[in-house]
């Protein structure tokens, strides 16, 4: 008998006899344990999911509406066999500030060129997929070993340290702020336990939000949160969407980010094989492809681009539970918030400062992961070809160096990005 596209799912008890239990992707919980399942997840994306539109002038809600039919896309394109959630992804921030001109605050109002790119990125990171259902990832591999792809993560957390630094120093106070908000995020990620650590972002930044209404609400400093958009903001309604504008430079400025996606794409699924026991090599170019169509759909309607998350990865780290109908279920609740601008309205009323604050932890701890996955796959720096890609590739993201030909502009990341993989190439000729 043919295996089914989608596994039947077998019921199975998280805790047997007081022990836990490994709940597997074909295995499912009791459905109020996977809808409460579910619930973490969506706590889990929240934080970042939310963060990525509001810095770079999105709809929040669209984006959260997107992210869960991107999630459900996703799963349907791995057969329900991956399990994984698809979120804002950081890598779009700088060049969608850059192409846009976004100014910092509020609706970004040159939205549509930056769509055009993000669904250019998205055709060119759904060709790699079928690239590699046809051929297989030993290419990518070869192509972006992990000097390359822990150069490339970190230029992106360091290529948006400038906007991060400068929203929040227009006056003492914010600046301030800033900095309480950096240390309550530190606080929650040192000295909290289990659930409440994994969701660090999210609880450090309710912790400065409390901190800035006493402050300004309560004590009279700083700019006041203004409450009544919340209480004038319907329960239900439609997000706003846009349409992508088409522009050359602007397309190929973006297109670049598909290799970061990849990369990304590409640890994270090695991530679940290693937790699950599970090969899931086959998947990986249907996992691209969903990836690729689940960010062209975002950014025709005006989301963000999307990418499988590691801090969901990093619930299930904790849990052990895999099983995919979980994502299902936080897809869904993802689309019900969507669809409420009282939910939005509530995000919008998060202050400058609190958000700045968190920005330089999230981009800082980005920069970090590169550095991480040197260290976990052992990069040898006394080999210089390593040391010289690694070197150049870090200035060249950081100092935003610009590359144009022509129509055609690449900027820091791009430029990061492609230089890495040529520079290697390069090196890699002179033979052992």
């Amino acid at each position: 008998m043919a295996n089914s596209y989608f596994p039947k799912w077998r019921e199975h008890k998280a805790v047997e006899n007081g022990q836990a239990q490994i709940i597997s992707t074909d295995e499912r919980l009791p459905w109020p344990q996977t809808i409460a399942m579910g619930v973490q997840h969506v706590v889990a994306m929240f934080g970042s999911t939310v963060l990525a539109p509001l810095l770079m002038g999105f709809d929040p809600n669209l984006a959260i509406l997107m992210s869960g039919i991107g999630t459900l896309l996703f799963f349907v394109l791995v057969g329900g066999r991956v399990p994984s959630y698809l979120g804002s992804s950081f890598a779009f921030i700088g060049l969608v500030i850059a192409v846009s001109g976004y100014s910092g605050s509020g609706l970004n109002t040159n939205l549509g060129v930056a769509l055009g790119g993000i669904v250019a990125c998205g055709v060119v990171y759904t060709l790699i997929g079928f690239l590699v259902m046809a051929i297989g990832t030993n290419w990518i591999e070869k192509l972006m070993p992990p000097v390359v792809t822990g150069a490339v993560v970190a230029v992106i957390g360091l290529n948006l340290a400038p906007i991060a630094v400068k929203g929040v120093t227009g006056n003492n106070f914010d600046a301030w702020m800033a900095l309480g908000t950096v240390v309550c995020v530190g606080l929650v990620a040192v000295f909290a336990r289990g659930m409440l650590q994994r969701l660090l972002i999210l609880v450090g930044l309710l912790l400065a939000y409390i901190v800035y209404a006493l402050l300004t609400n309560g004590a009279g400093l700083g700019k006041p949160i203004d409450f009544g958009i919340v209480a004038h903001a319907a329960w239900f309604g439609i997000p706003h969407f846009t349409t992508p504008v088409f522009k050359l430079e602007a397309m190929t400025l973006l297109m670049p980010i598909a290799i970061i996606l990849v990369a990304e794409n590409l640890g994270h699924i090695k991530a679940v094989s290693a937790m699950t026991g599970q090969n899931l090599d086959k998947y990986m170019g249907r996992a691209f492809v969903g990836d690729g169509l689940a960010t062209i759909v975002s950014g025709s309607v005006g989301g963000t681009g999307v990418t499988t998350y590691a801090e969901n990865i990093g619930v299930m780290a904790v849990t052990k539970i895999y099983s995919t109908l979980v994502f299902v279920v936080a897809a869904l609740i993802a689309i019900l918030l969507g669809f409420s601008p009282k939910f939005g309205a509530i995000i919008q009323t998060i202050p400058g400062p609190v958000l700045g604050g968190v920005s330089i932890v999230v981009f800082g701890l980005i920069a970090v992961a590169g550095a991480r996955i040197w260290v976990e796959n052992k990069v040898d720096f006394s080999n210089n070809r390593n040391l010289i890609v690694a070197a150049v590739t870090l200035i060249l993201g950081a100092g935003d160096f610009t590359l144009k030909l022509g129509g055609f502009s690449l900027g820091g990341i791009g430029t990061a990005t492609f230089g890495a993989i040529i520079l290697h190439a390069l090196l890699s000729l002179k033979k052992r």
